[in-house]
């Protein structure tokens, strides 16, 4: 199984698993996670989403599943888009998915959407289960990115498909240089001024720097077994949109 350079970047210390360090550092930063992201995103993580969510709309998914759903908002957001019958989110974090339940029943949903801690490399579902899974911001936390993805092409039905939504590098001048610096100053000092955890948000960047992106990722989503994957890159470069059909 892989080893890809974001596997070894781990928020705290280097002996602890990744995943337990990523659960650790959720639950303390989850109180305040929702408004530093959109801050830091300033607020077009939502227009993000919204782009996600319609590439789902002309096929009507019926079941789905939103992995590292956080604090749930990917997971209102595409409910209240596409209306399917079940919606389930999973995530290591207790502390970030309480405040989605909290959100979740605020809008009068939590009847429609649900929440369940889950390891995203080994999960708990039967395979064939869902129509379409959305991870908005969380693979690059994924402690084997191989494993992650072969589980989630495992529990999604036939021609079923794959939504991710990560942040990336810009490749293009001036934003390769205005990023750079953003990310090396503006992330960690806001990050450490709002949620009071040093190492979150020195992390956030570094993880973003070592995670596969475009051509790159759409090989090693082909090697885990989807047979369709398109990649488009949105705010010039900050994020990339994949779309992967089983």
């Amino acid at each position: 199984m892989s080893n890809y350079p974001q596997e070894n970047i781990k928020p705290y210390n280097q002996d602890e698993r990744k995943a337990a360090q990523v659960e650790k550092m959720f639950d303390n930063i989850a109180p305040t996670y929702d408004n530093l992201n959109h801050v830091l995103s300033l607020g077009i993580d939502k227009k993000w989403r919204q782009k996600a969510i319609k590439m789902l709309k002309p096929y009507s998914p019926e079941y789905m599943m939103d992995v590292a759903t956080g604090t749930g908002d990917f997971a209102i957001q595409a409910y209240k888009m596409l209306q399917p019958k079940e919606l389930i989110g999973t995530d290591i974090s207790e502390g970030m998915m309480n405040v989605g339940r909290e959100k979740v029943r605020l809008a009068g949903l939590d009847k429609q959407i649900s929440f369940k801690k889950e390891d995203c490399t080994s999960l708990s579902f039967t395979e064939n289960r869902f129509d379409a899974i959305t991870v908005a911001f969380g693979i690059r936390n994924f402690e084997n990115l191989d494993k992650g993805l072969m589980e989630m092409h495992r529990v999604l039905k036939p021609r079923g498909h794959l939504v991710i939504l990560e942040l990336s590098t810009p490749e293009g001048f001036p934003m390769k240089q205005t990023y750079a610096i953003y990310s090396k100053l503006v992330i960690p000092t806001i990050g450490k001024i709002m949620s009071k955890d040093n190492s979150a948000y020195t992390y956030l960047p570094k993880s973003i720097k070592a995670f596969p992106q475009g051509e790159i990722m759409k090989e090693i989503l082909y090697k885990a077994g989807f047979s369709k994957v398109e990649f488009k890159r949105l705010t010039m470069g900050i994020c990339t949109l994949y779309f992967a059909t089983k």
